[in-house]
């Protein structure tokens, strides 16, 4: 029986077993291995932890191996940066104390303390040398900033951080900075009093600096030996593009004359060489000077060493001793530029895919059959099939013509009639111009105007639009020549978004002597990974990191050697090896943002900060201005072109300045770099490098297309409902014609066409999409490609 009166079992004591297991008598055969699964996911968990496991242990082993090499022997000497905040900061002072403290007698800025266990080079940052600075930021290991406590003590008119100061912080932020420490000097000796500034100075100016930044008071050298003994066990972090390339800070600059070719000469760089392994057959860029190969490299004994038995034998040897000498076997050649062939665009020579198009045409037409007479050979039956094609395509196009209304056919014969007059043509249009006779009798009144009324009338109508100065791209129709060859670059868009645009079409002769890559991420991506076997693998044509070596640069131009030799007095000269296909010319892009506080040459040094960020104009950058682009350790003399960076087009509208408060892609042409790179602008004003701009490395691509927009405007005279005659925007009816298929629009958002100019000095009628205003003004969009400029001077020595 069914329902409440069932039989119920008792049921089976299994309140420890798994619920599959209990289960698993009703599954068949086959669905027992889904069972087994479970089992299977229970040893995938424990596999699963046991893998997180280890790669936890393995991290801290990297971490711990590499706290090991950074206070080791192996590792080359920490670069310490000292850079003032303030015209009061005296530097020279806090330098010999850590020196001293490091190692005492020394003369020499680099030292190795067998107390610490560590190597440093203490470098002090010119105050007011905008470049120096940079070019020690760029390969410091820790950045010191000192500032003075003085301010509150003496009731002095500096700040903690003046103008240049901040625009040096600024500048590091754009380039990426390493570790970073504060000292604070000039503190009074009473304890209290002492607390007190150094909490006034920490709230000031903490936020200038990232949140893991230190505050030290340096006054004493207890106060430093704590540091010291603090820096010891810090881990050093360094921008991530520092990681990229093998580099060399220089500590000794020579040059050696080359017989062999007349001006040039062999630049000796003796440094320790850097975060990457360096080939003898490599490129390297010499900060400021360009792209050179290496003749040979000489690894030599550490002048340094950390070991104080290996100190004593270093100092009783004077020379210096080379360990290794690595010459180049396989050299990567030194190309810039490419090789253009005249010739290459008027080769006709027919290709394989054009015989074979040939011979289906040919076979196709013996294929077809036709009804000939009796004895027709086949050059007749040749010329009869022409006949026949002729025949077909007069009819067509006669069919073509009827298809024409009657009426718009007669208007276009009479406007084409070669016979009609000037007098005739005019009437002719004012018959057809909806009889607005008012209209007429006003355009032949204008008619009459001369050159300067017609100016002056200009000019009063562009003043009584004084609010429409947001449309930057209004260009004036010139008087004296046809707008017609004017413009005759430009064309007419139908959409700034949609409408196609050729990228291979009408290049310059630039273009030419250019790289392009088919696909870039692709090509980075393999040169990434050569670079990484090279440093894993040992061969014979490298040298490790952390070596000390000597970099013999051959064919460097003597001018640019000298100034690097006088230069090395007073900054670092820095030597990068390049990857592959970097010394290849090409069309690179950067997002690019302008310096807030951007100013000519900043001269009140004791003014206080917030008060100079109020004096301090931006001055927009003009395109194609002359500028010098910082890339990573690389620099190149520009003159870049400003764009708008548009994510939905592949077209982007180019900008005649480049505007504060906000982003903007500038182009160039520049050898290859590959992304990430950070981008300082400097801009040379009477002999003084300033901040101008900062970025980064945004692609590299030759087919940008980058469009320069200008607005032709016109003037409302009559206006009757949909229609208006609209003058000024030409001056002759040859331009109207010729610019008749763009489209207009005017500035209150009605959109529309030209439907004939109307009489002889360049007034057209148009046709819009609602009634037109009095006031309004009428424009016509008109677009071209532009490119970069080439750089006369590429590097900045060479400009010198």
């Amino acid at each position: 029986m069914g329902g409440s009166r069932a039989q119920v079992n008792k049921p089976h004591k299994s309140r420890f077993s798994s619920k599959a297991t209990r289960q698993q008598h009703k599954t068949s055969f086959k669905d027992r291995s889904k069972v087994t699964k479970n089992n299977v996911a229970k040893g995938a968990r424990a596999a699963r932890l046991q893998r997180n496991k280890m790669i936890r242990e393995q991290k801290r082993a990297a971490v711990l191996q590499d706290k090991r090499a950074s206070s080791g022997s192996k590792n080359p000497p920490r670069v310490i940066v000292l850079f003032g905040l303030s015209a009061s900061v005296d530097l020279n002072p806090l330098a010999e104390d850590l020196l001293s403290l490091l190692a005492p007698g020394s003369s020499s800025s680099t030292v190795a303390s067998s107390e610490y266990k560590l190597r440093a080079t203490v470098l002090k940052a010119p105050y007011g040398d905008l470049q120096s600075c940079m070019e020690m930021a760029k390969v410091a290991d820790l950045i010191a900033f000192v500032t003075s406590a003085s301010y509150y003590i003496e009731g002095s008119t500096s700040l903690y951080i003046d103008s240049f100061g901040s625009e040096c912080l600024s500048l590091l932020r754009s380039l990426g900075l390493p570790s970073t420490a504060v000292f604070i000097r000039d503190l009074p000796t009473d304890i209290k009093k002492r607390n007190d500034y150094k909490k006034m100075c920490i709230s000031s100016i903490t936020s200038e600096f990232p949140e893991d930044c230190k505050f030290y008071p340096a006054d004493t050298k207890d106060e430093l030996h704590k540091f010291m003994w603090l820096f010891k066990e810090q881990r050093l972090t360094v921008p991530h593009w520092r990681n990229q390339r093998p580099y060399l800070m220089s500590q000794k600059v020579d040059m050696v004359a080359d017989n062999c070719t007349s001006g040039k000469c062999t630049l000796l760089l003796t440094g320790y060489l850097r975060a990457r392994s360096l080939s003898v057959n490599q490129l390297v860029h010499v900060a400021g000077a360009g792209d050179f190969q290496l003749c040979k490299i000489e690894v030599l004994k550490d002048p340094v060493p950390l070991n104080p038995r290996m100190e004593q034998d270093a100092m009783d040897t004077h020379d210096v001793e080379v360990i290794q000498l690595l010459e180049p076997s396989e050299q990567e050649p030194l190309v810039v530029e490419n090789d253009p062939d005249p010739l290459s665009g008027e080769q006709t020579w027919p290709t394989e895919a054009d015989r074979a198009e040939a011979d289906r045409n040919q076979k196709e037409k013996h294929l077809r059959k036709r009804a000939l007479a009796h004895g027709t050979s086949e050059y007749q039956e040749a010329w009869e099939i022409g006949d026949t094609d002729d025949e077909d395509s007069d009819v067509d196009n006669e069919s073509d013509g009827m298809m024409l209304d009657s009426g718009y056919t007669n208007e276009v014969d009479d406007l084409n009639n070669p016979c009609l007059s000037d007098d005739d043509q005019a009437s002719f249009e004012l018959i057809n111009s909806d009889h607005e006779t008012d209209m007429d009798s006003v355009m032949m009144d204008g008619e009459n105007l001369t050159n300067e009324q017609k100016l002056d009338e200009i000019q009063k109508i562009k003043n009584a639009h004084a609010d429409d100065e947001e449309f930057p791209d209004e260009v004036d129709t010139p008087m004296d020549i046809p707008a017609r060859k004017r413009f005759a670059k430009y064309r007419g868009l139908k959409s700034f978004r949609t409408s196609s645009w050729d990228p291979q079409e009408s290049l310059p002769q630039d273009y030419s002597r250019i790289f392009e890559f088919s696909n870039i991420s692709r090509t980075q991506k393999h040169v990434l990974a050569k670079a990484l076997e090279l440093e894993q693998g040992n061969r014979d044509d490298c040298v490790a990191s952390s070596s000390y070596l000597r970099l013999h640069v051959k064919e460097v131009p003597i001018g640019a050697a000298s100034k690097l030799c006088e230069l090395a007095k007073s900054m670092p000269i820095t030597a990068c090896g390049l990857l592959q296909h970097e010394s290849k010319m090409s069309v690179l892009h950067f997002s690019i943002k302008m310096h807030d506080v951007s100013e000519e040459i900043s001269d009140n040094v004791g003014t206080t900060q917030n008060s100079k960020k109020h004096d301090k104009k931006s001055h927009p950058l003009k395109g194609k201005e002359k500028l010098v682009f910082h890339v990573g350790f690389r620099q190149f003399v520009t003159r870049p072109i400003f764009s708008s960076d548009n994510f939905n087009s592949d077209k982007h509208k180019m900008e005649r300045f480049l505007h504060a408060g906000r982003f903007s892609i500038a182009s160039i042409y520049a050898p290859i770099s590959f992304a990430p790179l950070p981008l300082i602008v400097l801009r040379n004003v009477e002999g003084i490098s300033s901040f101008a701009a900062s970025g980064s490395l945004k692609c590299i691509d030759p087919r940008r297309i980058i469009l320069k927009k200008i607005i032709l405007s016109g003037y409302p005279q009559r206006v009757s409902k949909l229609k208006a005659t609209v003058r000024y925007m030409f001056h002759n009816p040859d331009d109207v014609r010729w610019f008749k298929p763009v489209d207009v629009w005017t500035k209150c958002g009605r959109r529309g066409r030209v439907k004939e100019p109307v009489g002889t000095h360049g007034a057209m009628k148009c046709i819009f999409n609602g009634v037109l205003q009095q006031h309004d003004t009428v424009c016509m969009s008109l677009y071209k490609r532009v490119y970069p400029k080439w750089p006369e001077h590429l590097f900045p020595l060479l400009d010198v």
